[in-house]
């Protein structure tokens, strides 16, 4: 990995292709952040074609809300088992703490989910 700073310019297209790569991996690797992306996308897409956009934008907020905090997570979990693959009490702490970050925002995304559920059925 070369030193960001050294890199001549800033190029968007690399950066999505990074963007891409990562969520890929963490869809793919993490059936945390699986789930939670096929459970959102259909609701999403109903709100879309239903044109409740202010739902679509709460939808959304919730979604990447969610998949920010279990990509930290994930992070931090991979990170932590890199500096210390040994049982250590720091290192349970630190994955205790992004793990409740993460476990808060799966508690607003189901909320969410689930009232944009029960809006969307009694639109119909």
């Amino acid at each position: 990995m070369t030193n960001k700073f050294r890199t001549s310019g800033y190029h968007p297209v690399r950066k999505l292709k990074v963007i891409f790569a990562g969520l890929y991996v963490a869809v793919v690797t993490d059936f945390s952040v699986a789930y939670k992306v096929v459970l959102s996308v259909p609701i999403l897409g109903a709100a879309f074609l239903l044109r409740q956009w202010v739902d679509v934008s709460l939808i959304l907020l919730a979604m990447g809300l969610v998949l920010i905090a279990e990509l930290f997570n994930s992070a931090i979990e991979v990170l932590c088992d890199f500096v210390e693959p040994q049982h250590n009490d720091r290192i349970r702490v630190t994955k205790d703490i992004a793990a409740a970050a993460a476990g808060i925002s799966i508690l607003v995304w189901a909320i969410v989910l689930l009232m944009e559920i029960i809006h969307l059925f009694q639109r119909q």
